[in-house]
């Protein structure tokens, strides 16, 4: 009854998605090449590559998670042409609600699978867009193997008109079994665009050339010939990470502060007494922050180095670099470099993990 009920619920789906791939499974049958395919795994998670709507034409309410991760795959049949698919759900919601724990989850599955079974080309994980970018990065900085790993989501639902999932995955999957993909970190592949994990950003609510690296550019392009890239990043990434998820349970607390003109100075005082471990600072400009917000930022200075709250500074423009200043650098922040603020929190999380000692997490924000 339950796989009869699958193919059902996976039937509609093919069929919501205008049956292009249905007609084209027959000619990939006769022409399925004759060597042996790599192996790649899809994590699903939700979001609203696997979201429902009650109509097609229904694009912005929709029910994130409504089909899973095998209903997605056995949708695609095109996908066989190019790996063999294991799939695994580790979660089906929206990504809003991705959590710390899914995190580590994700990421010692992907460790272990690529420690079990050198076969396995590659990993793509199925997300949600809105906070896709921050997994990305967490995973860039917490898979330990230089095999891809690429995380792919969809700006429709599953149900819409000309929804764009099907292909996504689809060259997600050609993303993550490309030679030339690996070493290359972490990537986010939408839109037939490959990013790297530390650079990308979603820009847009709902158009689907949401994602990009603004200022540093794409690593590479999904065609129909063939996975391009034309660059890489030059930071610490996956294998060559520092960062070790063993024996930790519980990630420091990191918050941000966002500045704009007349700041209420009573959120960086509240956090400071609540005791969070780190905050970063969404500045004006270069990462700037007002004398009102420097002022509630004294009161870190006297605290205790062990129980000190490290404030990194990163900004609110989207691009170009914070660098380190005097009057900033006296008062032991750190700068955040070309982070975004939710990247810089994922970095200054893991940094804490290991150190609290300034240098240190100065060291580690210039090379990752």
């Amino acid at each position: 009854m339950i796989a009869r009920g699958l193919a059902r619920r996976s039937s509609r789906l093919v069929s919501l998605w205008l049956g292009v791939w249905l007609s084209a499974v027959s000619v990939h049958a006769q022409d399925a090449p004759s060597r042996p395919l790599p192996v790649v795994w899809v994590l699903a998670t939700g979001g609203t590559i696997s979201g429902g709507g009650s109509s097609p034409t229904n694009l912005t309410q929709y029910r994130a998670g409504t089909y899973s991760g095998d209903e997605l795959v056995a949708a695609v049949p095109a996908l066989a042409d190019h790996a063999v698919i294991r799939v695994e759900q580790v979660a089906n919601i929206g990504s809003p609600n991705i959590t710390f724990d899914d995190w580590r989850t994700l990421a010692r599955r992907i460790n272990e699978i690529f420690a079990q079974d050198p076969n396995v080309a590659g990993v793509v994980i199925t997300h949600g867009t809105n906070t896709l970018e921050e997994t990305a990065y967490f995973l860039n900085l917490t898979v330990r193997h230089d095999r891809p790993v690429v995380l792919v989501g969809a700006q429709r639902p599953a149900t819409a008109i000309s929804a764009d999932g099907p292909l996504n995955l689809l060259n997600a999957v050609r993303t993550a079994v490309a030679p030339e993909a690996r070493g290359k970190g972490v990537m986010v592949v939408m839109n037939e665009e490959i990013n790297a994990a530390r650079d990308v950003t979603k820009t847009s609510t709902y158009r689907v050339e949401t994602f990009n690296s603004r200022t540093l550019g794409y690593l590479g392009y999904v065609d129909a010939d063939r996975v391009s890239f034309y660059r890489e990043t030059t930071k610490r990434h996956t294998a060559a990470s520092e960062f070790d998820l063993t024996g930790v349970t519980q990630m420091p607390r990191v918050d941000i502060v966002y500045s704009y003109v007349e700041p209420n100075p009573v959120m960086i005082r509240a956090l400071i007494e609540d005791g969070v471990d780190g905050i970063v600072l969404a500045g004006t400009g270069a990462g700037l922050v007002s004398a009102v917000e420097r002022t509630a930022l004294e009161a870190v200075m006297s605290m205790p180095a062990e129980t000190r709250p490290v404030i990194v500074r990163s900004n609110r423009t989207g691009s170009g670099r914070v660098v380190p200043l005097g009057g900033y650098d006296e008062r032991g922040m750190v700068a955040g470099d070309t982070l975004n603020p939710q990247k810089a929190r994922v970095l200054l999380m893991l940094a804490l993990t290991q150190t609290r000692d300034l240098d240190e997490i100065r060291r580690m924000f210039a090379e990752y």
